[in-house]
């Protein structure tokens, strides 16, 4: 047995009650960083009633919904009166600073602060998320949300949504198009770069804008990968697998955290006391604002955990539960609640605190100061936004299968059959939950069209029904070309929230027309278009490439035809494992031990009439040139926080220059507790000329060696461990460490 060495990181959920800073769960001020705005917002909140107090603690949207239609009142009185902090869904110089001014007429003249979900750029429309993290680069990363806050906060917006850092291990749940996959180091990596590229340096720059963390917590897990469910896990399980994340935007300085649909240790999130005043608050010190997710605050009765509406603001806002989303509970009932003494007036304090520390946007100076119609007219959709989409979309494409090297296509190649209407569709090339100006969408037509390519276009299946369509003129296209690209996949709305599916199998016409296509004798690539991990066994097996270029938003056609024609070399990795069969679902890679491996022969954890292993592992994608590694070498550390060092060697064995995503995994051969087989721990990204070699060094620290017990503390066991290098979670090599 290992000794543990208990590292104090955290103290949390300790008998089932809040651990706090203060025993009530409200934050001090006392050390603000600020203390002049701590003036101003103490000055500020003594004149405040009680009604416009509550009234800072509520959102309302504008127009359109992402849930169930709400009932909103006459907002245009409530604004005028104070009675509104935020509003949702409202973009554009005209439209907020009509509501501004509105705000303005108020006793106090409190500004509005505007959001919406900004999720993967603004009208210049980016990758999904999940194609971003396919990058493994965390400049690229930024340099997305960079932009779409610089977009957004130019028509008059201060609050994204974003970014969702749920770790998702279920390719059935539509939202994981929106995170960044299935592990948690990787996840809380990109967590860290979202924030620092929507908030910047310095919130008082109009080019940034709130970020916010969701969904607070755990939602990535819901039972059967089905949208609203519950969550049904140990504590153990969320500290390791699912937390580290939301803990890293926290640190990473987000302004807000959302809370989650789902409940958590049976209580919904939304008025989880011990999340959001235990956790979040007082044990990592989160001094922005938390939100309830649209509407679940009311939805907390259909969870049969509070009584009616009014209790549901009552349980909000004892949690820690900041500020409502549209469903008015605190508006009707919570100025009540704390006159008949059932609500502390302390919370509603605390929470409008928060808030109100938002003037870090400077709109207390001038509510205005995001209305600039010039700014407007020349940021969004300028030649800026457009050099970066291209750049973010062409490093989120993945390399899935590459036979004889085919690609890249060669300059030779200039007449293509280019089968699909996806490749014609600027709705589905956005993606789900994008703000992009379809208008001004890049299809991949357009773009070989523009290279000059003699491009012969059919559909070859309907995009609505899926039914085969035109197969003899297709036939005709694919044997007159040098090639034939094909785009296969989902649509847009077949992921994203709501778009959970029960078979994640792309559709069996599609697949039977890359097969026919390939019978032409004629070299077929296959573009994958898709939100989530995907099943297509019989269309990858019959073509000759195989690129995933997940959605791309504006640049799409330009980013697809950069890396075909080999102008990019694509880089990407997977950041989900793509299963073989829907039966293996949830599949990831960061299985734990059991007692009967699969190396144990025939009574081992297996399935009887489908394999174990995926099409595809995490961290695979493959490159148009080849990379050797080295054994990894293990050296030595610096005898304080560095217990060692592991080094690789990284050589560019072809022809091509290109960029390799080195990955470290550790194991922990013998713990106290059941641990994965493999955990990623690192990542580096290089460029390599042809012949080139890269040494890439690790710090092996009590970071990668550690684990969180069911009460949430850090322990780093000493004994064996086994540390592994190499392209993908599945082709690795090893070094013994002994801590």
């Amino acid at each position: 047995m290992k000794i543990r060495l208990i590292l104090p990181v955290l103290a949390f959920f300790m008998a089932g009650t809040i651990s706090a800073a203060g025993a009530d769960g409200i934050r001090k001020t006392e050390s603000s960083e600020d203390r002049e705005m701590d003036r101003f917002i103490s000055a500020l909140m003594r004149k405040m009633t009680l009604e416009e107090k509550v009234g800072q603690m509520v959102q309302i949207p504008a127009n359109f919904t992402t849930g169930p239609a709400v009932r909103t009142g006459n907002y245009i009185k409530a604004i005028e009166e104070g009675r509104v902090g935020s509003m949702l869904n409202v973009e554009g110089v005209a439209a907020t600073r009509k509501y501004q001014e509105l705000a303005m007429k108020s006793r106090l003249r409190i500004p509005l602060i505007f959001g919406k979900d900004v999720i993967h750029g603004y009208r210049t429309g980016f990758p999904i998320p999940l194609a971003e993290a396919s990058s493994f680069d965390m400049e690229v990363i930024e340099r997305a949300a960079r932009c779409a806050a610089r977009e957004a906060s130019a028509a008059g917006i201060h609050w994204t949504f974003a970014p969702m850092v749920d770790v998702g291990w279920d390719a059935r749940w539509g939202r994981v198009m929106e995170g960044a996959g299935e592990d948690p180091f990787y996840g809380a990596a990109v967590a860290r770069a979202r924030v620092k590229g929507f908030q910047g340096e310095d919130l008082s720059d109009t080019a940034t804008v709130l970020s916010c963390i969701k969904h607070f917590a755990g939602y990535g897990a819901v039972i059967a990968g089905k949208e609203y469910n519950s969550v049904d896990m140990s504590m153990g399980q969320f500290a390791n697998f699912y937390m580290l994340p939301y803990k890293a935007g926290v640190e990473a300085g987000a302004a807000t955290v959302m809370t989650a649909f789902n409940d958590f240790n049976s209580v919904p999130c939304t008025v989880n006391g011990d999340l959001l005043r235990g956790l979040l608050k007082d044990s990592w010190g989160f001094d922005g604002f938390t939100v309830s997710d649209y509407a679940s605050l009311g939805e907390v009765v259909n969870h049969r955990c509070a009584v009616d509406r009014k209790d549901a603001a009552r349980q909000g806002v004892m949690a820690g539960l900041d500020m409502e989303m549209s469903t008015g509970c605190y508006a009707d009932f919570l100025v009540e609640l704390v006159r008949d003494g059932s609500v502390p007036e302390k919370f509603v304090d605390d929470a409008v605190r928060r808030v109100l520390e938002q003037n870090r946007l400077g709109l207390f100076e001038d509510p205005f100061r995001y209305c600039n119609e010039e700014r407007e007219r020349t940021v969004i959709g300028s030649a800026k936004s457009r050099e970066d989409a291209l750049y973010v979309a062409e490093r989120s494409i993945v390399l899935l299968e590459n036979e004889n090297n085919f690609l890249p296509l060669s300059p030779d190649i200039r007449k293509v059959a280019l089968v699909g209407p996806l490749s014609k569709s600027r709705y589905d090339m956005c993606g789900m939950w994008s703000c992009a100006d379809q208008s001004r969408v890049v299809t991949l037509y357009d773009a070989m069209m523009e290279r000059g390519v003699d491009v012969l276009y059919s559909d070859g299946y309907d995009l609505g029904t899926g039914e085969l369509k035109d197969t003899s003129l297709t036939m005709s296209y694919a044997r007159q070309a040098d090639a034939v690209v094909v785009t296969i996949g989902e649509r847009a709305e077949n992921s994203g929230e709501m778009r959970c599916r029960g078979d994640i199998s792309i559709a069996q016409e599609q697949q039977a027309l890359v097969s026919m296509l390939a019978a032409s004798g004629k070299p077929v690539v296959v573009l994958l278009m898709c939100g989530r991990p995907v099943i297509f066994n019989e269309a990858r097996e019959a073509a000759a490439s195989v690129l995933c270029t997940w959605w791309l938003g504006s640049e799409s056609g330009n980013a697809i035809c950069n890396v075909l024609w080999g102008d990019y070399n694509p880089s990407g990795k997977l950041p989900m494992t793509f299963p073989l069969h829907n039966g293996q679902i949830p599949l990831y890679y960061q299985q734990k031990s059991t007692g009967r491996p699969e190396s144990s022969g025939w009574w081992h954890s297996r399935y009887q009439d489908i394999p174990n292993g995926p099409a595809y592992p995490f961290g695979y994608g493959l490159s148009y040139t080849t990379f050797e590694y080295s054994a990894p070498e293990l050296l030595s550390g610096d005898g304080e926080d560095i217990h060692a060092k592991v080094k690789v060697c990284v050589r560019n064995t072809g022809k091509y220059a290109g960029e390799e995503v080195v990955q470290l995994y550790v194991r922990d051969d013998v713990a106290s507790v059941t641990r994965p087989v493999k955990e990623l721990k690192g990542f580096r990204k290089i460029a390599l000329g042809p012949g080139e070699v890269a040494e890439v060094v690790f710090d092996i620290t009590d970071s990668q060696l550690g684990f969180y017990d069911e009460r949430l503390e850090y322990i780093v066991e000493p004994g064996r461990f086994t540390l592994m290098t190499g392209g993908d979670s599945v082709h690795l090599r090893s070094v013994d460490f002994t801590l």
